[in-house]
């Protein structure tokens, strides 16, 4: 008996077509160049298709299945390093609060907001998505005052785009994710000056802005930091007066300005606006509001942690002290506290720091 299976891939009517027999038992060695057929008939020319990638820096045999952008897709979730996003600051540090923002949450939103553009750009949703879920590997506990920290100690600096494709090639696993090159070229490029060379990648750049400015105004909200009447009003009357709304209008603008161009990009009122925004947040949520109050105590902690490690270099964990000698210790050492979860590092901290009970 022979069996149809629908295979759910990046487009709908991709997927609608996607359709292969098998025997039971034997293998879907079509569904992947199908797929493959599928992106150069219905995709943008603009798009980066699988069956063009530049590959990975070790080759691996292509799989029956999924696409080499799936795959990335599915290494980067089933990571340890995205795993523990769920336990790093967004905004607020180690909030006890559920519905405030976490670093997986922001990469999340991220990830949504980019593949439904790229979805309606006919762009490659599958490295879209996997660009997004990967962006943010490398981000500190507490967020950006951990990144400061670490930026400061470190004398080779720290910055947190870099330190994510550090985390694909070397940190995770054995020897890194082993990632395609389009991926790879696009996770240290979400932010900076370098822009990135595919629009799956200029995509999300966009959409990580578009997702914080909204969630961190909706969480600051929800903090009492700022009220609504001090949103400015010129620029909510622009874009929305609700997160939904702001974020339509940004990403319709995008899709507007981005359709059938060789560069992803939006119109120069909606940029001005959303920038106004950013702007805001910084000056009333970002810097020297309520939000950031214990920011001093992470600094510490830190710098600490880290002073500690860089003189007693056998207190490390093992798979830390392998990397010391293959990197440097001082470089593992970065690497160790920049992968730690904000209550992990405070546990460390703890138990290195505070006396414990005496309990004879």
């Amino acid at each position: 008996m022979w069996r149809r299976l629908i295979n759910l891939s990046s487009n709908d009517e991709m997927a609608e077509q996607a359709l292969f027999y098998r025997k039971p038992g034997g293998s879907a060695l079509r569904l992947r160049q199908e797929l493959e057929e599928l992106e150069e008939k219905n995709l943008s020319p603009y798009a980066a298709l699988n069956k063009n990638s530049r590959g990975r820096y070790y080759f691996e045999e292509p799989c029956d299945v999924r696409s080499e952008f799936q795959r990335d897709r599915d290494r980067i979730i089933h990571s340890k390093s995205f795993r523990r996003l769920k336990h790093k600051t967004q905004v607020f540090i180690a909030p006890e609060g559920d519905h405030y923002r976490t670093r997986i949450t922001h990469t999340l939103e991220v990830a949504q907001i980019a593949r439904t553009a790229a979805r309606a750009l006919l762009l490659n949703e599958d490295l879209t998505e996997a660009i997004a879920l990967g962006h943010d590997l490398g981000h500190t506990p507490f967020g950006h005052a951990g990144e400061e920290t670490l930026d400061e100690l470190f004398d080779g600096g720290f910055r947190h785009n870099e330190q994510s494709l550090r985390v694909v090639e070397y940190l995770e696993g054995s020897h890194g994710l082993n990632l395609t090159w389009e991926v790879r070229e696009g996770i240290p490029r979400h932010t900076g000056e370098e822009v990135p060379q595919t629009l799956e990648g200029q995509l999300v750049r966009i959409c990580d802005r578009i997702a914080y400015i909204n969630h961190d105004i909706d969480d600051a909200l929800r903090a009492g930091i700022i009220s609504y009447e001090q949103l400015p009003a010129q620029e909510t009357d622009f874009l929305g007066h609700s997160s939904s709304e702001r974020i339509n209008t940004m990403v319709r603008d995008l899709i507007t300005n981005s359709s059938g161009q060789p560069f992803i990009a939006m119109s120069e009122e909606t940029w001005e606006v959303m920038d106004n925004l950013r702007n805001f947040l910084f000056n009333n949520v970002y810097v020297g509001s309520s939000a950031k109050a214990e920011e001093r105590k992470v600094k510490l902690i830190i710098t600490m942690l880290h002073n500690y490690w860089i003189e007693n270099q056998g207190k490390l964990p093992e798979e830390v002290k392998f990397m010391g000698e293959r990197f440097g210790f001082e470089r593992a050492v970065c690497d160790y506290i920049a992968g730690m979860t904000d209550r992990f590092i405070i546990a460390k901290y703890q138990e290195i720091f505070i006396p414990k009970p005496w309990k004879g």
